[in-house]
């Protein structure tokens, strides 16, 4: 997937390939009215590191490599930039510890509207 895609396309393409390797407890926040570091955050959850690296490889095999890739080593926690769009791929220890949920808790959510359509 190309710049020229929407980062709602990205968001689309990236949570269906994530939830095809079994992704869990995912959701997908829309920041645009709360900060100009990216559009949407999509967050899920791994049960295992191999599993993270698995989902994180799934959404590079969808849309393209990312602008940046954080923690694929450990795989706690994979944060992978496209600019518009970030996805966090954690485990669940790290979700809980870092608590984005409550970060950013005042961000719509719109995991309804693109779960619904992967």
């Amino acid at each position: 997937m190309t710049a020229e895609h929407t980062s709602q396309e990205k968001v689309r393409e990236g949570l269906t390939a994530a939830l095809d390797r079994k992704a869990s407890a995912v959701l997908v926040f829309n920041l645009t009215e709360l900060t100009t570091m990216a559009d949407y955050f999509v967050l899920t959850t791994a049960n295992s590191d191999r599993q993270a690296r698995a989902i994180a490889d799934a959404i590079v095999e969808r849309i393209g490599s990312p602008l940046s890739v954080e923690g694929l080593q450990v795989a706690r926690w994979i944060l992978m930039d496209y600019g518009d769009v970030v996805f966090h791929v954690f485990q669940e220890e790290a979700r809980r510890f870092y608590a984005l949920e409550r970060l950013w808790g005042d961000a719509q959510n719109e995991t309804g509207r693109f779960a619904a359509s992967s």
